[in-house]
């Protein structure tokens, strides 16, 4: 099952290794009459193009007669395939043997075969925080133009976030269709585009629908963030209320569902392939892989859709904050962190002595009494039960008989210790949480969590008193200092590349509240009756959303520009100042900064790789292939065509980042950079560079001339760096161009 507010996560497919050779990347199966699922892909690539119709029946003529060759017969061949890719790739899975894999890899009209893997699945008040009010400056016109496919566990679709109300017919250019499905009430003028791809057609989950609909939860929350209808009065048990929305609620949306309690990578190149030819501008995902390779599933996929002017914005993963997490590590990917804002649910804990205390995170239920009895877990352990294990409340460590309509005092070490207490007769629960860092999660029973120097006096209250009692009160918004980075939000550096920045941006992921379905509770746990339309979930799947949604908006201004312009405005003009509660990975938590959507529409110089070739020098520098780099591409690729790159990091990239790796002499390396001008003309920018003791920056050129729209100018940075202290592990420094109305800030990150 998908956690609230998780982050969907697969294996990766694509190895250079497994690419090459099919040795070491591919899973064993005991014996050649095994078979599993594999994913192959022909030579002769196509270029996909909106305007030019493809061959699919040809296509698909091909992977038969491939198929019929490995197999011997028509007939074996149809009974393996399973898909084929044609309007992206050309490619298709099919269910083969070991041995049939090894035949096939030798073949030449066969050019990397990879098999297929599955991993389990990992707003009111976010856009106000933000600056971004409903009442903000808007292209309604180009606002409705703009086509969001999100990839995820389906959507709710009579939703009131999904409401059409005031859109007319869908762009002429949208080719996707919607059904009709199995319980799928249907799509309208918001929700234009709905499918499902699950390939494999095996059973399906407890509760899962052969359909696009919802039944986690999660992405029907990230769909409404992303680009919601305006729902006025949204709310959880009336805690969090106000309007819903996205920011671009005129924007459409599109469903892919490829999570099934997990998802599978021929399913995700499916559901890519179709929203691209089926006229998407934005691709928006919380699926993420533990690969170091920057070439996995979504890798290829998103680079192939950045080809064709589609934008991918993914989430950095919840694995934080352990360092060098950070997943979608794809220079082309858009990859988010996660933030809180500025507000937290609070719950008041009254002590039968009039003592009171308070808790965090979300409990929806009012006490009908005024107090109940109260007993600490290790009090109320069954005989000869560990009373360790009883003190955090375990499963089977408690007496029922102990703790049956009483109010439970735990030591928190798992998020369902709610659910175990409420099950054996338990009123609710009193966490001691400082062990477990959690963040708005919804108790599905009266509970809360409250800081060790409290848990002491209640633990004493509690041995003091012949019968002690509290009561918990339902939870109440307090404001709390914000952004902050969210501590599970996975950290850089980044596993792909040393020499980029990942995280690229932060959003808020703390606590937003967005639509839900009614075919979950709240928790998704056994034994909760909470159905909301409305729930709050914490995670980079909740920031990602607001990503893609600034995407949708800058772009409904600007509708000519490329991913990688629209990527830059966004990253150069967020703001930097994350309250007093800055993280200490600092860019390696939040990247460039924290979103400014008003500022992104409007960043005067933005970087922009203007051809995928650029791509080609980096991509060899890191070890890839020119076979593999082929699926890329459409052509071969020589590697030793492309001369050693000038620049340290061979990219035209918004961040710069140097990794120290003597420890004994200073580094100096050399950054070239181009902007164009896309703000007033004539300008001028003027350079400030922010370095702390020990790092020297030169940029050359200090001043940009401009005088006309669209005009590129040239730059050098020269980062001279001392060997970094003992215990220090990221240094930040930055460049900023100032002019009479922008500033355009890239981070310069030096860590070792």
């Amino acid at each position: 099952m998908m956690s609230r507010g998780g982050y969907i996560r697969y294996f990766p497919i694509f190895s250079t290794l497994l690419a090459i050779t099919l040795t070491a990347g591919l899973v064993a199966v005991n014996g050649d009459v095994e078979k599993d699922f594999y994913i192959i892909f022909l030579r002769d690539q196509p270029i996909f193009s909106r305007e030019l119709s493809v061959d699919e029946e040809s296509l698909f003529k091909l992977h038969i007669d491939v198929l019929s060759t490995l197999k011997g017969s028509d007939v074996d061949a149809k009974e393996s395939h399973v898909y084929s890719y044609t309007k992206i790739f050309n490619a298709f899975a099919a269910k083969l043997s070991r041995d049939e894999v090894k035949k096939l890899s030798r073949m030449d009209e066969v050019h990397a075969v990879f098999k297929n893997q599955y991993q389990k699945l990992l707003t009111t008040r976010s856009w106000d925080f933000l600056g971004f009010p409903q009442t903000i400056r808007r292209n309604l016109k180009m606002e409705r133009d703009i086509i969001i496919g999100v990839l995820d566990s389906g959507i709710t679709p009579n939703s009131e976030s999904f409401k059409d109300d005031g859109l007319g017919p869908p762009p002429v250019r949208w080719k996707g269709s919607c059904g009709p499905f199995v319980n799928f009430s249907g799509c309208n003028n918001k929700l234009i585009g709905a499918k499902y791809f699950k390939l494999d057609q095996e059973q399906l989950p407890a509760g899962e629908i052969l359909s696009p609909v919802d039944v986690e939860g999660h992405g029907t929350h990230v769909s409404s963030t992303a680009a919601g209808s305006v729902v006025a009065n949204a709310s959880v048990y009336g805690l969090g209320r106000g309007t819903a929305r996205g920011a671009v609620p005129s924007a459409r949306l599109a469903m892919y569902k490829v999570c099934w309690g997990g998802c599978a990578d021929m399913d995700l190149l499916a559901a890519f392939e179709a929203a691209i030819s089926d006229g998407v501008d934005i691709i928006s995902l919380s699926i993420g892989s533990p690969s170091k390779d920057i070439l996995t599933a979504i890798g290829v996929a998103s680079f192939l859709a950045m080809r064709a002017g589609v934008i991918t914005v993914a989430s950095a993963g919840n694995d934080g904050p352990t360092p060098g997490t950070v997943e979608n590590h794809a220079p082309w990917i858009l990859t988010v962190a996660a933030t809180g804002i500025d507000r937290q649910f609070r719950s008041k804990v009254v002590l039968g002595n009039g003592k009171t205390t308070s808790g965090k995170e979300i409990n929806t239920f009012n006490p009908k009494r005024k107090f109940y009895p109260l007993v600490s877990g290790a009090d109320a352990a069954k005989a000869y039960a560990s009373k360790e294990n009883a003190s955090h409340c375990i499963e089977n460590s408690i007496d029922p008989v102990k703790v049956k309509g009483k109010l439970v005092l735990c030591n928190l070490v798992e998020l369902n210790t709610d659910s175990y207490i409420k099950s054996i007769g338990g009123i609710g629960t009193i966490f001691n949480a400082d062990d477990l860092d959690i963040a708005e999660p919804i108790y599905m029973a009266p509970a809360t969590a409250v800081n060790s120097t409290e848990v002491e006096p209640i633990n004493d209250y509690i041995h003091s008193q012949r019968s002690p009692s509290a009561v918990i009160h339902k939870s109440q918004e307090v404001k709390i200092p914000a952004p902050f980075m969210y501590f599970a939000s996975s950290r850089g550096p980044s596993p792909g590349s040393e020499y980029i920045l990942k995280p690229d941006i932060a959003a808020p992921g703390v606590g937003i509240l967005a639509a839900y379905t009614p075919l979950a509770t709240l928790t998704g746990r056994k034994g909760d009756t909470q159905h909301s339309k409305f729930s709050f979930m914490t995670g980079t799947s909740m920031a990602f959303p607001h990503i893609s949604s600034v995407a949708g908006y800058v772009k409904s201004f600007h509708p000519d520009w490329p991913p990688t312009v629209i990527k830059s405005a966004i990253m150069t003009t967020g703001r930097t100042n994350l309250s007093s509660r800055v993280d200490s990975d600092a860019e390696f938590a939040y990247g460039a900064c924290q979103m400014n959507p008003t500022k992104a529409v409007n960043p005067g110089l933005v970087y922009n790789i203007g051809n995928e070739d650029d791509y080609i020098p980096f991509l060899c520098r890191e070890g890839y292939s020119g076979s593999i780099l082929a699926l890329l591409f459409s052509y071969n690729v020589n590697c030793s065509d492309y001369p050693p790159p000038t620049s340290h990091d061979a990219l035209n990239y918004p961040t710069m980042q140097l990794h120290l790796k003597n420890t004994q002499r200073p580094t100096t390396v050399v950054f070239q950079r181009t902007v164009t001008n896309v703000g007033p003309s004539p300008s001028i920018y003027n350079a400030t560079i922010t370095a702390p003791k020990g790092v020297e920056i030169t940029v050359k050129p200090m001043s940009l001339s401009f005088s006309t729209a669209f005009q590129e100018r040239n730059f050098r940075v020269v980062v001279k760096a001392q060997p970094m202290s003992k215990g220090v592990k990221i240094i930040s420094s930055s460049l900023s161009w100032r002019s009479s109305r922008h500033v355009f800030r890239s981070p310069i990150v030096i860590y070792q």
